[in-house]
Parts: C-alpha cells; structure tokens; sequence
C-alpha cells in the first residue's frame, strides 16, 4: 500500500520531467509570452466574455502544479481586463495582485494555456463586475507563497467562491487552491456545487458535484470526478473529453 501511494504521488511528476513538456532551461525575461490565439476577438465579438486559463507553472513548479488566471471582457469592449496573482511581481515592490488589461491567452512562460471556463452574454456580463469586487476584497494582495500558499491558484480560487455562479473548478494540479485563511476551515468548494475542509491547505477533502471527491495531502491532490481521475503532476486524467476546445473560440488577434 505505502509503495502504490509513493507511485500514485511520484509517476505524475516524474512522466512530466521525462516527456519534455516542463522546460527547465527556460529563462522568464526571454520565455514566450504571445498570444496563443484561443480567445474570441474583441474586435469582433461584441458579447461578454468570462474565460479561465491555466498552464503548467513555470520551470520545475509545473511538476507538481499550474498556474490559473481569469479574463474578462465587457460587452462591446474592446480589449480583455486580466486578473492573476504573480509572485515575481513583490521583486519589483508591487502588490502581487495584478489587475490589468492585456492579451487573455498568452503562453505562461513557453506553456502554452488551456481553457477552463467559457461564460458568454448575458451570463458573463453579470458576472464581471462580481468579479471586480471579489478581487478587491482579497484578503492576501501584497502577499505569495508558492507552497502551500496563497498563490496564484488561491487567488482564483477565492474569487470562485465569492463568485459561485461561475461554476468554477480548478484544476487539481492548482496547488494553493484549497489554502484558507488561519480562521477558516470549513468552506464552500470553488465551483459552489459543494463544501470543502482545509487545514491550512495542507491537507482536507472536498466532496462537490463537480469537483468530485478530492483528498489534499500536503497540497497533493487525489481522487475522483464524474469526468476524470486526480493524481500529482497528472492532474485531472480526462475520462471523457471536455466541453471546452480552442475551436469554441474565435481567433483572438493582437491588432
């Protein structure tokens, strides 16, 4: 049993550093950021738009990990307000919460991003300005830790929850995702289909109709959904192919 649990836990990250899908030698001031091209154009698309995103994180991170970002765009504007945490950015004595408009679906440093979530119209333009409140009341703006957080996919996480018509479930690779406040322990899960413990997000469990049923182990996730398998460095094994696909987006263009 000890030995399939170490294999359950190592296999994930291991396939990831043999497979050439984590670049180790990447450099950040030089790794590419352009537009992947899986965002709807602005330009031609009028309606709302809400989209969720994430990558594998930068340099031996992605092993265990992915980094989420969201992406808004009102409707008839003409360009994406992008919401995120990045923990480089205190280097420079800024707040690690970045609120800023730019491209929705750049490359995460040569890690080309995946879309989670898709809202359009009526839907997302009620939404966004949930969103903008939600991010205003994070509680962690000036502070990141990678391990076990708050991070990136704590940020994301907490907006999810503030925001549960989003219907939002991360990844379970997210790690940083289940971390709470010191007075916190009991919550509702991120996609608001059910609840969540967490001590300190080290470990916990959430049991919820579209996350499944999750065990957090030292920020490791295992277990199960209606839709895939959740283990380390694998993340969310798709049993069945997902409702979202860069051919559900119109060419995003920078112009």
């Amino acid at each position: 049993m000890f030995l399939l649990f170490w294999l359950l836990t190592f296999l994930g990250p291991l396939w990831l550093a043999v497979s050439g899908k984590i670049e180790f030698t990447a450099d950040y001031r030089t790794a590419n950021r352009a537009s992947t091209h899986i965002a709807p154009d602005p330009q031609t698309t009028p309606e709302a738009v809400i989209q969720a995103y994430s990558a594998y994180a930068f340099n031996w991170r992605g092993l265990f990990a992915v980094h989420t970002w969201i992406a808004v765009k009102p409707p008839n504007a003409s360009n994406y307000v992008i919401y995120q945490v990045v923990g480089w950015r205190s280097w420079a004595g800024l707040p690690v919460l970045s609120v800023e408009t730019d491209l929705p679906d750049r490359s995460w440093y040569d890690q080309n991003p995946q879309i989670i979530l898709d809202l359009r119209g009526k839907q997302a333009e009620e939404l966004i300005p949930q969103i903008a409140q939600a991010a205003k009341s994070y509680p962690y703006p000036q502070h990141y830790t990678a391990w076990p957080g708050p991070n990136s996919n704590t940020f994301i996480a907490y907006i999810a929850r503030q925001v549960p018509k989003l219907g939002l479930a991360l990844p379970s690779n997210a790690i940083g995702k289940d971390y709470l406040s010191a007075t916190q322990f009991f919550v509702r899960a991120p996609s608001g289909t059910g609840y969540q413990f967490s001590l300190f997000g080290l470990a916990g469990i959430i049991i919820a109709r579209k996350e499944g049923l999750e065990i957090n182990l030292l920020g490791l996730v295992y277990g199960i959904s209606p839709t895939a398998i959740k283990l380390p460095g694998f993340g969310d094994i798709k049993l069945k192919k997902s409702k979202i696909t860069p051919q559900q987006a119109t060419e995003y263009t920078e112009n």
